[in-house]
């Protein structure tokens, strides 16, 4: 027996319309977790300059957000099994407004930043809670990846609109605006995914606390040692390294001896679910390592306010809102795996363009054809893996799934701009050299990923 909530599994079936709204509310939710990352780099100047903030204090502005996202993703999947996943997603809704209004009020850097860590908590709830809820709407495969396609246009535009939307609160409002934004946006999430349509069944399945928080550490520790390389604190590095090792190791050793592993082994068997995995890892530190090295060439290269700058994303940006539409269409009609080996084919093209028009010193026209490959790389792979992944997993463990999924994005993305970074220098122009490796990278990783997808069927 997989569900002890009999209500819910004799509730009557919900109608396309109260479908459509609890979809709508989930993909909010979503939207207003990725625009809170895609905000804040247009206002750390003005930030820095309210706060009397160094680069490192930002640093932790950022990252005190990332890291407890990535590291509490996988416990945030079984708690959404084993509690329903509209609970947490609700519950995560609620902390990230409350969270959003108390940081646009902090009084200083360090208080921002411990809030910036609760707010974290609260994202690493509602995602992979949200694939689950997607899951249960949508029993059906087919009208399950029309779904998931909707889910990601909607929540994709967030990636679009951040920047400039940004811009646009600072310039007028000044940082703190773009907090205040998440208010609204929380309580109309929260009206949407009101009543018994998005409501999920519990699980019997038991969490190892001990096993999860284990993971959370290792998985902490492990962002926060790349981030740190990234930025040059080797000691740091190094300690938080040493950490996440011997986190990792106490790991293993628990999971072997758990009856109930935090990444349920089941998910682990299919070859399918591993390369999507993988794929997801890759098509993140792609598009958050281009999103972190971009902005410098941009700006010192081709001399770009943070306002062109902005605009000049938006052959990456806008397809990220409009093509995973296309996408669900293609998976509903023949599967994940040809979308995702064309995403991560022009993943690698664009890493190709990028890198060619570096050490030619090309204008901006033949950037934007890498970054319109990368966007409709990032568009085309992402709605299947994510379709992919929540399919495979066995019943009862949609949320744990989607936080894996999540759990290894994240870890990709915070690779991605760690390595991609180490090429790249914040002061002075670019050096173009440096910049074709930052930007072959991706190209490199993404192409054997293409391969790994390639062979498994």
């Amino acid at each position: 027996m997989s569900v002890v909530d009999s209500p819910l599994s004799t509730r009557p079936t919900p109608t396309a319309r109260s479908r459509t709204v609890a979809l709508l509310g989930i993909a909010l939710g979503y939207f207003m977790v990725l625009l809170d990352l895609t905000v804040l780099s247009v206002a750390e100047p003005d930030l820095a300059r309210s706060l009397g903030s160094s680069v490192a204090g930002l640093q932790w502005v950022v990252s005190g957000y990332t890291v407890v996202f990535g590291a509490l993703l996988l416990t945030a999947g079984a708690v959404a099994d084993r509690f329903g996943a509209h609970r947490a997603f609700r519950v995560g809704i609620v902390v990230f407004g409350l969270g959003s209004l108390l940081s646009a009020w902090a009084p200083d850097l360090w208080t921002l930043v411990a809030l910036r860590g609760l707010l974290g908590v609260a994202a690493a709830a509602c995602v992979p809670a949200s694939m689950a809820m997607v899951t249960t709407l949508y029993p059906v495969p087919a009208e399950r990846a029309r779904a998931v396609a909707v889910w990601a246009a909607l929540s994709g535009a967030a990636l679009a609109v951040g920047p400039i939307a940004g811009g646009v609160l600072v310039d007028a409002f000044g940082w703190r605006a773009i907090f205040l934004i998440n208010v609204p946006l929380a309580a109309l999430t929260l009206a949407l995914t009101a009543g018994r349509t998005a409501r999920c069944p519990k699980g019997v399945r038991p969490i190892d606390w001990t096993s999860q928080l284990v993971a959370c550490v290792a998985l902490g520790l492990a962002t926060d040692a790349l981030i740190a390389a990234g930025s040059g604190a080797t000691t740091h590095a190094i300690a938080s390294g040493a950490g996440a090792v011997a986190a990792g190791l106490l790991f293993a050793g628990s999971e072997r001896r758990s009856p109930d592993p935090v990444p349920a082994r089941a998910i682990l068997r299919s070859r399918n679910t591993v390369s999507a995995l993988l794929a997801g890892a890759a098509v993140n530190f792609t598009m958050t390592g281009l999103l972190f090295v971009l902005p410098l060439l941009f700006r010192q290269n081709l001399h770009m306010s943070p306002l062109e700058t902005g605009v000049a994303f938006l052959p990456m940006t806008l397809p990220f809102a409009v093509n995973p539409l296309l996408t669900g269409r293609i998976v509903a009609a023949s599967g994940a795996r040809g979308p995702m080996l064309a995403g991560l084919g022009l993943l690698t093209a664009g890493s190709v363009v990028f890198t060619a028009a570096v050490l030619t010193g090309s204008a901006y026209p033949v950037l934007a054809i890498g970054l319109l490959c990368t966007g409709f790389g990032v568009s085309f792979a992402l709605p299947a893996l994510v379709t992919t992944v929540i399919t495979t997993a066995p019943e009862g463990t949609a949320g744990a799934a989607g936080g894996l999924l999540n759990a290894v994005r994240q870890i990709g993305a915070t690779v991605g701009v760690a390595a991609m970074g180490a090429f790249v220098s914040v002061d002075g122009a670019a050096d173009p050299h440096d910049l074709a490796w930052a930007l072959l990278l991706p190209g490199v990783l993404c192409a054997a990923m293409t391969l790994a997808v390639g062979r498994r069927r």
